[in-house]
């Protein structure tokens, strides 16, 4: 039997916050005295286009979206956004620098180098994925079309704290698991991309900002529906966004600014894994290998010095409410994920079964 409250520590899909889904069951059967429910509105009738407009809205607000970048609702998730930014930035035969930082930098790189030729600028490995390599040993290609990063890194528990400086070639960020986190200079970056399952709303909807100038004729092979510069000419409304993922978008939106914005929610956040980490480094039952000076904020990977209490810890924690605190299956160990919506009492339960799990086994 499980301990109420619940929190769930999953990466992905992740929690959401609870004011936001009580609105939304509020609205489920009648949006607004419409009579519809928003998951059966048409997408080109006016209800819907105004809950579109004002999420982008909000967004742009929220992130300080310059003029002369667009925002588009797209669908397929980051992974698809792995083949669809060399397919529409890229002419065939073009290069592209990539840093490889961990398991899903891997994976874009993996996909990309279908589509281009994919110069790895800088990597990890050689720190077995314990830090951001350091921009000093970048080897970037002045020719590439872009140079793409992984914001944070959501199996291997490492973030950016610091831009990189690309100079003219366009920066891309896949922003999946720190998007709306802390407030990010968008102007200097070429293309930001992010699925919504972290901190922004339902599976399946992605996020991408673009500037106006690397909106291009896509290579003839991309299907339309994922051209960058059909889906911003048409406004959203070459095929059937997804409707209500983007209605649950523009409900975190409005939570968010409530919350003081992105600066408010970045010190929140500071203070969390800040907490958590605390406990890690003091304990000698758990341990954190990343680089102090590059922990994400928002996945706190750790590892049990003796592993085989690994099943024991994520069963009694389950007991008491603590869900999904399992590592990634690349990477093993354990994996908290503070996104925007775990309270401070939800890491303030955690830190606590952690102490007590540990004496248990001192």
């Amino acid at each position: 039997m499980i301990s109420s409250p619940v929190y769930n520590f999953a990466a992905g899909p992740g929690i959401m916050p609870r004011e936001v889904l009580q609105q939304a069951r509020e609205e489920l059967l009648d949006w607004r005295q419409s009579g519809m429910s928003v998951m059966e509105m048409p997408f080109t009738g006016e209800a819907f286009q105004a809950i579109m407009q004002q999420a982008q809205r909000d967004l742009r607000e929220l992130l300080g979206v310059p003029a002369g970048y667009r925002i588009l609702f797209l669908q397929g998730g980051a992974s698809a956004q792995f083949s669809l930014l060399p397919m529409n930035l890229l002419p065939p035969g073009a290069t592209a620098d990539y840093v490889d930082t961990g398991h899903w930098s891997r994976k874009a790189i993996a996909e990309g180098s279908r589509y281009a030729r994919i110069n790895v600028a800088a990597s990890g490995a050689t720190h077995d994925y314990r830090r951001i390599p350091a921009q000093a040993a970048w080897r970037p290609n002045p020719g590439a079309g872009y140079c793409h990063i992984t914001s944070n890194e959501t199996a291997d528990g490492l973030a950016y704290h610091w831009l990189p400086d690309t100079g003219r070639v366009p920066l891309v960020a896949d922003m999946t698991s720190d998007f709306l986190s802390r407030p990010i200079a968008v102007e200097r970056f070429g293309v930001i991309y992010a699925g919504a399952q972290k901190n922004i709303g339902p599976a399946g909807l992605t996020i991408v900002i673009i500037r106006d100038d690397l909106i291009r004729p896509a290579r003839p092979e991309t299907p339309s529906a994922f051209s960058y510069r059909v889906q911003a000419e048409s406004g959203g409304r070459f095929n059937t966004p997804l409707t209500y993922a983007v209605y649950i978008a523009g409900l975190v939106f409005r939570w968010l600014k409530r919350q003081g914005g992105l600066g408010a929610i970045a010190e929140r956040n500071r203070r969390k894994s800040d907490r958590l980490y605390a406990a890690i480094d003091g304990s000698d039952l758990y341990a954190c290998h990343q680089r102090a000076a590059d922990r994400s904020a928002m996945n706190a990977c750790f590892h049990l010095a003796d592993a085989s209490l690994t099943t024991e810890f994520l069963q009694q924690a389950r007991q008491q409410g603590l869900l999904n605190l399992h590592g990634h299956p690349a990477v093993g160990g354990l994996r908290a994920s503070l996104y925007n919506a775990m309270p401070d009492a939800g890491v303030d339960a955690l830190i606590a079964f952690m102490r007590a799990f540990a004496a248990r086994h001192a």
